[in-house]
């Protein structure tokens, strides 16, 4: 009897040692959060979160895999395929208008960094000059922000290709070539090759969905709300640290994505920061939505028949409050 008291006291001792103290489960609950894109400072604050410790302190061992272009990643989370997985805004708006209700929990970029990149030398002075003027454009074709741009403007001057993905080598030798770019990316690039850039936000023309949009399912929320509030609370102390201090963070990424050079994510950490920052000085609002934009982007969806019906804008997002 002896020996199995002090058996069964030795297992409870083993259990507490693993337990959580914010949930009572044991040990940290692991979740994949899937990217949609390489490492680089757009997900700066979610590796943040994974190297100083803030997923940890909320009781979560977190998976952050890399993604790449078209990474299907909205569907990847409505299928319950990832609990977790990074979107574009209007692509959660989509989703739930055909079924896929997937939830979008913290927005990373405030301002969309989307833009359209020409080359300084044209002297272009607004997004519009690009489509009243002769040239080339480089841009995925069905997208939202690509028929916000036909309705607007028009493609009657312009030839319209496939998006090159960061590749500048036409960009680079054809001065009447445009493309598709994020602002603190390819422009940098651009830099670093001799050419100066003429960059213009799409957020400019009007069309500003959020982006780098961390998103689950409603299943998973509904079943999981206390994993998903100390995920949402983890990235936020996550991207606090990053935009105070991005070196170590970006060491980390570029040796999983040696791609961009160190002097490179230093740029890119720098030019993304006010499409990032909201009103507060302490961050602590970082990544909140609200309704109104929601609204917006729902319209302009409908407007431009990528939706069939309108989806309550308030059922698109949670603050985690």
């Amino acid at each position: 009897m002896l020996r199995k008291f002090l058996a069964a006291a030795a297992a409870a001792l083993l259990i507490c040692a693993g337990c959580d103290k914010k949930t009572g489960n044991t040990g940290p609950t692991r979740v994949v959060l899937q990217l949609n894109w390489k490492p680089e400072p757009e997900f700066g604050g979610f590796y943040a979160a994974q190297l100083n410790g803030n997923f940890a302190k909320h009781g979560l061992d977190v998976e952050i895999t890399p993604g790449g272009a078209s990474a299907p990643t909205i569907e990847m989370v409505g299928a319950g395929t990832v609990p977790f997985a990074i979107v574009n805004g209007d692509e959660i708006v989509r989703a739930r208008s055909k079924g896929n209700l997937a939830t979008a929990l913290f927005a990373v970029y405030q301002t969309n960094p989307q833009g359209i990149m020409t080359q300084a030398a044209r002297g272009f002075r607004t997004i519009e000059d690009i489509f009243t003027h002769p040239g080339t454009l480089a841009m995925e074709r069905g997208l939202p922000y690509s028929d916000f741009l036909q309705q607007k403007y028009g493609f009657d001057k312009v030839k319209i290709v496939p998006s090159p993905f960061g590749n500048l080598s036409l960009y680079r030798v054809d001065r009447n070539y445009s493309m598709q770019c994020f602002v603190t990316s390819e422009p940098l690039a651009a830099k670093k090759m001799g050419v100066e850039p003429q960059t213009f936000l799409i957020a400019e023309a009007g069309y500003n969905p959020y982006t780098t949009v961390l998103a689950t399912s409603d299943n998973y929320l509904k079943s999981n709300p206390a994993i998903v509030k100390e995920m949402i609370q983890a990235v936020r102390e996550g991207w606090q640290e990053y935009l105070a201090n991005p070196d170590k963070t970006n060491s980390v990424m570029g040796k999983l994505n040696q791609t961009m050079d160190a002097e490179t994510f230093k740029a890119s950490a720098d030019a993304q920061k006010g499409l990032i920052l909201n009103e507060s000085t302490d961050g602590s609002d970082l990544g909140m939505m609200s309704v109104s934009r929601w609204q917006t982007l729902i319209q302009q969806l409908a407007d431009l028949k990528s939706i069939d019906k309108l989806v309550p804008a308030q059922e698109c997002f949670t603050n985690g409050k």
